[in-house]
């Protein structure tokens, strides 16, 4: 068995200096790049460097320089397609401009991303990128842009708070999905949502998280050009898990007018809804249409495909990034709401509404 003292040593800044023949605060900065070096001195720190396989210590070098080269974001839901495409896009970006990214999952809960924001300030990182769980619970935002290091909000707004947001213009996509499915004669359309500020029931907007404001508020628009009233009833949040989104298919089915299409907030909500439908003996889409908001690797390979609103969800990634960036090397971002589009993919998955027993039912005389 080794011996501790039989492990290899770090290499510090001073056997670098030692073996490029300089001293250790030349090494530092030469290192560092900061400071005045001569081209002749760097790169002979620079092979030493290399020589020696030295690597640096981040946290040393981030308070000799005030940076440390390092991003942090916060997510809602890493197990959610929609955050896991949109870090692709923040970690390409953010790696080919040479900073490392921090990555904090919350689960949507305020509490844990307050204890995210605060263990990446800890970790002196320069910037952050956080999908906010709450509009209503936004202090320690407030804070954390009052250390001065610059945040972007992902795919999420906050009234009141004064940083950028890169977004996907949804509504108008969840008009065209509501619009389609009433003009193909659906009038009981459910929205099913993980949502989890505002109750397990729609009360009105605006409503905690923007990104599920935007979804409702397109729905609506297209129900409001209908004539058609908005059904309460068929609005339902808290789909958090499979067996609270088998209870919330199971209720909304067992109503006396149940519904004859469904639209799911997002990716993990479809599966979840699918299952439930399965499980309760329902085809889509000759017994209920069917529609996500996100396109996902197995929307094309189910039978029939899934109708999807596609989002351009690694360049929203991207853009935050970039946004970032720019505001990293003090520059101003041209405007403070940066929006990309949404479209409507309609596949198979949605159809004419079957007879309901209500509807098959003769009128009464008179």
């Amino acid at each position: 068995m080794a011996r501790s003292s039989d492990r290899r040593r770090d290499v510090t800044v001073a056997d670098v200096a030692r073996l490029a023949g300089v001293s250790k605060a030349t090494a530092s900065r030469a290192l560092g790049n900061y400071g005045a070096v001569s081209e002749t001195v760097r790169e002979r720190v620079a092979t030493a460097a290399r020589e020696l396989d030295y690597r640096p210590n981040e946290l040393a070098r981030s308070m000799n320089t005030g940076r440390s080269m390092s991003i942090g974001v916060v997510v809602g839901d890493i197990e959610n397609g929609y955050f896991g495409l949109a870090m692709r896009g923040i970690t390409d970006t953010a790696r080919r401009a040479g900073y490392d990214v921090v990555l904090a999952n919350t689960s949507e809960s305020v509490e844990a991303e307050i204890d995210a924001v605060k263990v990446l300030l800890d970790k002196r990182v320069d910037g952050l990128i956080i999908s906010p769980a709450s509009a209503y619970e936004t202090q320690h935002l407030h804070d954390a842009r009052d250390t001065g290091r610059p945040i972007v909000l992902l795919d999420r707004r906050l009234p009141g708070l004064d940083v950028p947001s890169v977004e996907v213009d949804i509504a108008p996509a969840a008009r065209a999905a509501t619009t389609a499915l009433i003009e193909s004669g659906h009038r009981r359309i459910a929205f099913i949502s993980a949502l989890t500020t505002d109750g397990p029931e729609f009360t009105g907007l605006p409503l905690g998280v923007s990104s599920v404001t935007d979804r409702l508020e397109g729905m609506l628009q297209a129900l409001g050009a209908a004539g058609l009233d908005v059904s309460a009833d068929l609005i339902r949040f808290g789909a958090v898990s499979r067996e609270t989104t088998r209870q919330i298919v199971r209720q909304l089915f067992e109503l006396p007018d149940p519904p004859t299409a469904v639209l799911a907030s997002d990716s993990v909500i479809a599966l979840d809804v699918l299952l439930a439908l399965r499980e309760r003996g329902l085809t889509v889409p000759d017994e209920v249409s069917f529609v996500a908001f996100d396109d996902f690797s197995w929307a094309e390979l189910i039978d029939p495909p899934l109708t999807i609103v596609s989002q351009p969800v690694h360049q929203v990634g991207v853009t935050a990034a970039e946004v970032l960036l720019l505001m990293l090397q003090g520059g101003r971002p041209a405007t403070q709401r940066h929006t990309l589009v949404a479209d409507l993919v309609n596949r198979g998955s949605t159809g004419r509404p079957r007879l309901s027993a209500r509807a098959a039912r003769p009128q009464d005389a008179g």
